[in-house]
């Protein structure tokens, strides 16, 4: 039991000697108290370091774990995890939901009136001396789906050389324009399978296979493909800034990549079996094959590094222009160039391309908004916000501290994306370098967390790419826009897995493309292809989306 201090008065009366046996007896109890609270400091700071390492190795093997189902997910040929959840950072920083809801206009009747394309009157049984008001109306939409087997009967005439009526135009085989549009329409925008797409035509009363069926969605295609490579031409031409993005695809029994290319009037895709810069660079050609050698080629050449003597081999004056690959090759071994030797070939060639590209204006002063991924880091490169506040939601902090010092850095990147996307809207020369001084107070600074750390001063070394919208307010601060037009896509893949032939492969990307396309121009797709088609009205016939996507932009 703890001795109990004596009362005051009591310790008025102590003698001088239990006097000082008290004292003692107090400052021996207080050197015990000492050293079992810094044994109990002691204690308590090797747990600590014992529960770091415990959550470090937690970590670690939910890290392992992860990849280990994610191993038997691809042997057992399961669908792949979910990708990262999004971290919210678009949403938050919006206005408030009232703010939204007040300039919402209320909902008003529908505008398809003027469209009406049968009237019915209804009669009643009124009473004998009843006073006719005129007529009430009541509106139904409907939809009219009947399969139709027209016989042309042609006439036929005995004359040297024979002649035979000729079918109306755009009749060229056994299935009419109005099915293929369906079938399109169904496929790009619906997307609907092929054998489903083939089910629903034979139970509308339509004999039809599914070869025919494909062969409807994936031949004669010309038109919408010259299209489609007039819509990529203006874009590039013509477009402020384009976002770009890729995902995986399935083609040929071989894994390919697809990549979009968009703006705010525009979207195409295209596919292959790489990834790389020289196929960025490829598709931004635009469909042409030629191969330049000028001053943009020769700029591209220094940036990469290319020692000078190769440099001077190449460069020529006036600019060269090879009109495909094998002729560029044939240069490349005229001027002692090892074309084998694929780290050299590959910059080379990559600067070729990028001089055609800017021999026939493309990308004058367009920006191009990526997600840092490395092929696309070409030209007037800006980055995607949303991909890099990703970055440290993917952080694994193992203690409370780093937790904290995480929960920090991602509140002040929020906090400044959210100004940044106000300045945005309303831009103000005068704000720009307090913008980028708190950016550096922001992403300059060291917590202790390593991982933290180096984060930071990743993305403090980008500093020129993410706060590219202070020298152009035009452009948007993520690539959103690319995210959701390749969405489509994505479904696409899920659905119908990947695609065999050449013409299939263009068949989707062109579609895909054309359907997005017509969305940012506020065209209906169905529409559009009917017009394509030979099946549109004379009197508002559509222009070529190419035309509309230099008017818009």
């Amino acid at each position: 039991m703890k001795k109990r201090l004596p009362s005051v008065e009591h310790v008025e009366t102590l003698s001088l000697v239990a006097m000082r046996r008290l004292v003692g007896g107090l400052v021996e109890e207080l050197h015990a108290l000492k050293t079992e609270v810094a044994t109990l400091r002691s204690e308590n700071a090797a747990l600590r370091e014992d529960n770091a390492q415990l959550r470090l190795d937690n970590s670690r093997l939910k890290a392992e774990n992860q990849q280990l189902r994610d191993e038997i997910a691809r042997l057992k040929k399961l669908p792949p995890r979910p990708p990262f959840r999004p971290s919210g950072m678009e949403k938050a920083t919006e206005p408030g939901n009232g703010d939204r809801a007040a300039g919402k206009s209320p909902r008003g009747p529908k505008r398809d009136r003027n469209r009406i394309t049968r009237t019915v009157t209804l009669r009643a049984d009124a009473p004998e001396g009843s006073r006719f008001k005129g007529y009430k109306s009541f509106f139904v939409r409907d939809l009219v789906l009947a399969a139709e087997l027209v016989n042309y009967r042609r006439e036929r005439w005995l004359t040297p050389e024979g002649v035979v009526a000729p079918l109306p135009e755009g009749v060229s085989s056994g299935f009419g324009r109005n099915l293929r549009r369906a079938c399109l329409a169904l496929h790009a925008q619906g997307q609907v399978t092929t054998p489903r797409l083939t089910a629903i035509l034979n139970s509308i009363g339509v004999e039809i296979s599914k070869r025919r069926v494909v062969r409807l969605l994936t031949t004669n295609l010309d038109p919408f493909v010259e299209e489609d490579s007039a819509v990529l031409h203006a874009g590039l031409v013509s477009a402020p800034f384009i976002t770009v993005d890729d995902t995986g695809a399935w083609h040929n029994r071989r894994n390919a990549s697809t990549t979009q290319i968009g703006g705010e009037r525009f979207s195409t895709f295209r596919t292959s079996f790489s990834k790389s810069r020289l196929n960025f660079l490829s598709v931004l050609r635009s469909g042409h094959q030629d191969y330049v050698l000028n001053d943009e080629a020769m700029n591209w050449l220094k940036a990469q590094g290319v020692e000078h003597a190769i440099m001077a081999r190449l460069k020529t004056n006036p600019p060269a222009v090879f009109t495909d690959q094998v002729a560029f090759l044939e240069h490349l071994a005229s001027k002692g160039i090892d074309i084998l030797d694929r780290q050299l070939l590959r910059p080379v060639a990559e600067a070729a391309i990028w001089g055609a590209i800017r021999h026939h204006g493309l990308l004058g002063s367009t920006v191009i908004v990526s997600d840092d991924a490395g092929q696309f880091r070409v030209a007037n490169h800006a980055l995607c916000w949303i991909h890099a506040e990703r970055l440290l939601q993917k952080l694994m902090p193992a203690t409370a501290k780093q937790e904290r010092l995480v929960t920090t850095i991602r509140d002040l990147v929020w906090r400044f994306y959210k100004a940044l996307k106000v300045w945005n809207q309303q831009p103000s020369p005068q704000l720009i370098t307090g913008f980028r001084r708190r950016f550096d107070k922001i992403f300059a600074r060291r917590t202790g967390y390593t991982e933290l750390d180096k984060l930071l001063l990743r993305l403090h070394r980008r500093k020129a790419e993410l706060l590219k919208v202070l020298e152009h307010p035009y452009i948007p601060l993520h690539t959103n826009a690319s995210e959701n037009d390749i969405r489509s896509f994505v479904t696409r893949r899920k659905i119908s897995g990947g695609t065999i032939s050449a013409d299939g492969r263009i068949a989707r990307d062109v579609m895909l493309g054309l359907m997005k396309t017509c969305q940012k121009l506020g065209i209906s797709f169905y529409h559009f292809l009917g017009d394509r088609l030979g099946l549109g009205s004379a009197g508002r016939p559509i222009p070529p989306l190419s035309q509309l996507v230099m008017m818009a932009n």
